[in-house]
């Protein structure tokens, strides 16, 4: 049986929206919260969550989940870096596979994050991607084959690159809508359910 841990990066320091997105309130908790929620709700064998900027503020905040953590000191260097501090952390383990998403992607929810994992379980050797219109990215699956070139990865394009470069090893599932929200109008437009 596919072992699988989700990785949710939330280590951000949330320039373009001025404040700590992770701990806004959505759905009777916080984005980080929702997304906690959903991949505890998935049938991924773990759940661990990368943090960052403010990360006290957001560790006490998301403690009711009781997820495992992992620091990443170098944050700043955007989101390639909690993609390394993730993998390196969890290389060492018994997985099969690491599912990574975001802590800003409020419409993902764990029927996707199933879909994701059973089409990984049915094809064990290929990276599973999200198809946005113009490209790919997270959340995706990664077997452990790759988690070596994972670490490699720089800057703060986080997975995108690496996809681009792989996509002949590549499943890419139609997600339904999308959204990131890196500013207080994507914010606003959440929360109005536009």
């Amino acid at each position: 049986m596919q072992k699988t841990a989700i990785l949710i990066l939330a280590a951000g320091i949330s320039s373009r929206m001025g404040k700590p997105k992770q701990i806004l309130p959505f759905k009777n908790t916080t984005l980080l919260g929702w997304s906690l929620e959903q991949a505890k709700k998935s049938k991924a064998n773990n759940v661990f969550c990368v943090l960052g900027a403010n990360a006290k503020i957001i560790e006490k905040d998301i403690s009711i989940y009781n997820i495992e953590t992992i620091f990443n000191p170098n944050f700043n260097n955007g989101l390639s870096s909690s993609i390394v501090a993730g993998i390196d952390y969890l290389k060492s383990t018994d997985l099969d596979t690491v599912l990574i998403m975001l802590a800003d992607q409020p419409n993902i929810n764990s029927d996707y994050l199933n879909k994701l994992i059973k089409t990984s379980e049915e094809n064990p050797s290929k990276i599973i991607a999200s198809n946005y219109i113009d490209k790919i990215g997270v959340p995706a699956v990664f077997p452990k084959e790759y988690f070596q070139q994972l670490l490699n990865l720089k800057a703060d394009k986080g997975a995108k690159d690496f996809l681009n470069n792989h996509q002949s090893k590549t499943i890419k599932l139609k997600p339904f809508n999308l959204i990131d929200i890196d500013t207080i109008e994507d914010y606003k437009k959440l929360m109005l359910g536009e």
